[in-house]
């Protein structure tokens, strides 16, 4: 579990194709201080298991499937990338519950610069974005941010200097990629609305068949 606050700013260092997956080397002194192998990293919100480190860099495994789903597809030698270890047990959630399974991916769409901010909108597709409300939490290239406006085809988030220095954001530009993750909480309430909604209509056909029987 991650908390969507970026520890540290890191960099791809090679991408080796082994035909149904990819073996990333990334640098990030940071993050690899305490990593050993099997532990987990986000990068660019993905969760990926860590199978071996040195000098500052660690090597993961991305399959086909994640490749597909998320932007680490589009990746190369070169490209800064956002890093973030699990939150420990006990330790501040400064950011909101993330979980690094990435649902889909989204467009910059817009960038326009404030004197000390940035306002950025995203378009995604209609299946996510039933699930991003205004003043809600999204995860985005694994940043937990909160949405300014919500509509059916885009959202739009505002960025601090601190997000633009120290993040991906900063860099996108109009048509780069970037993951999404909604807030799962949205996705367990519309399962369990679904499962009630389903559940009272059973009760409500098991009811008229009493009913009938009793006429």
């Amino acid at each position: 579990m991650f908390t969507g606050i970026v520890e540290e700013l890191g960099e791809v260092v090679t991408i080796e194709n082994l035909g149904d997956s990819s073996r990333f080397r990334l640098r990030g002194p940071l993050v690899t201080e305490d990593a050993k192998h099997g532990d987990s990293i986000a990068v660019n919100g993905v969760c990926l298991t860590v199978v071996d480190t040195a000098d500052g860099e660690f090597t993961a495994d991305v399959m086909a499937e994640t490749l597909k789903r998320s932007s680490l597809g589009a990746l190369a030698a070169g490209s800064r990338v956002n890093l973030e270890r699990p939150m420990a047990l006990g330790g501040r959630l400064g950011g909101h519950l993330v979980q690094g399974h990435v649902d889909g991916t989204g467009t910059i769409a817009e960038r326009t610069p404030g004197e000390h901010w940035e306002i950025v909108k995203i378009s995604l597709p209609a299946t996510l974005a039933r699930y991003v409300v205004e003043k809600g939490s999204i995860t985005v290239d694994g940043v937990s941010l909160t949405v300014v406006d919500a509509a059916d085809d885009y959202f739009t988030i505002s960025l601090i200097p601190t997000t633009l220095d120290l993040t991906t954001l900063g860099i996108k530009k109009v048509g780069d990629p970037v993951n999404l993750e909604v807030d799962v909480l949205a996705k367990y309430v519309e399962r369990l609305l679904g499962r009630g909604t389903a559940q009272t209509a059973a009760d409500l056909k098991d009811l008229e068949e009493i009913k009938e029987m009793d006429r």
